[in-house]
């Protein structure tokens, strides 16, 4: 099939592309597209008007703001999978993206775009999430910025507004000595994910402090899991700790089922990937103290 027919605009400057994006709600932006154009293709969106923001160079960056790591709209997941920065103070992302869709959808596709799609079997929503990003939200009128646990709120649904663009990324730096653990199963490797885990933690005196976790493709969204941090916070790292909680994640959970793959089978990934994430994350935690 082919898009229904639209408009298409290619601004050189944000203030015209957020001047574009306030006059028509139904408005769609365009930086890799390689979400959106499938879906226009098949008709699953029909937006009236495209505005193509690749000429605005200002947002292809990804910087060191101290406290934090900054990610730019125009940002391709290639240039974060690689970034040094990324990998030096964020391994879990690189480590996700062995995941992430193929080498040409990565050299073309943002992460900002992404996180705007907001597909419920995605990595990059669950690591925001496990992370504890912020979204900078733009329009004409101003900047507002929200939370990722306030930012994805349903399948293909997030906060941002009409008129608003996504223009940039904040991911805190967790401590040095913080491990991480990534764990997936699809069909293939870079195929949509049945079921996604990952986790972070530090160990203080041998004892688990500041523990996140989340989950992707086994609900309408990526989920952080804080029913599960509560309950291993300060306790000694063991398997039959992370058996027993992931369990009752897996059971909590309400998947949904596909061809090839049932609900049930994805509470089971869940169940076995989960405690493999955070028996990785406590590993890392513990060499980073050697």
């Amino acid at each position: 099939m082919k898009p229904a027919a639209f408009d298409y605009e290619r601004p050189n400057d944000l203030a015209a592309a957020l001047e574009l994006l306030s006059c028509e709600e139904d408005t769609r932006i365009l930086a890799g597209g390689q979400s959106l154009v499938p879906m226009m293709n098949a008709r699953l969106a029909r937006p009236k008007r495209l505005v193509d923001i690749n000429r605005l160079p200002d947002l292809d960056y990804i910087r060191d703001e101290g406290t934090h790591v900054a990610i730019g709209a125009l940002a391709r997941h290639r240039d974060v999978k690689s970034s040094r920065l990324v990998r030096d103070h964020l391994p879990v992302i690189p480590a996700a993206y062995e995941w992430v869709a193929h080498a040409a959808v990565r050299n073309r596709g943002t992460l900002c775009g992404n996180l705007c799609h907001a597909d419920p079997a995605s990595e990059m929503p669950a690591l925001m999430l496990l992370l504890g990003a912020e979204m900078v939200l733009t329009q004409a009128s101003g900047t507002r910025i929200v939370a990722a646990s306030d930012f994805f709120l349903g399948l293909y649904e997030t906060a941002a507004g009409p008129g608003e663009m996504l223009t940039e990324v904040r991911i805190p730096k967790p401590a040095r000595d913080t491990g991480w653990g990534f764990e997936e199963v699809g069909m293939r490797k870079a195929d949509f994910a049945w079921a996604t885990c990952a986790a972070t933690m530090r160990l203080d005196g041998g004892r688990i402090a500041a523990p996140a976790a989340a989950v992707a493709g086994v609900g309408d969204r990526a989920t952080r899991l804080a029913e599960l941090e509560a309950a291993i916070e300060g306790q000694a790292p063991s398997d039959s700790l992370f058996a027993d909680v992931a369990r009752e994640v897996a059971v909590s959970l309400d998947p949904p089922s596909s061809v090839g793959v049932d609900a049930q089978y994805r509470r089971d990934l869940v169940g076995t990937l989960l405690p493999r994430a955070l028996a990785a994350a406590a590993r890392r935690a513990e060499e980073a103290k050697q």
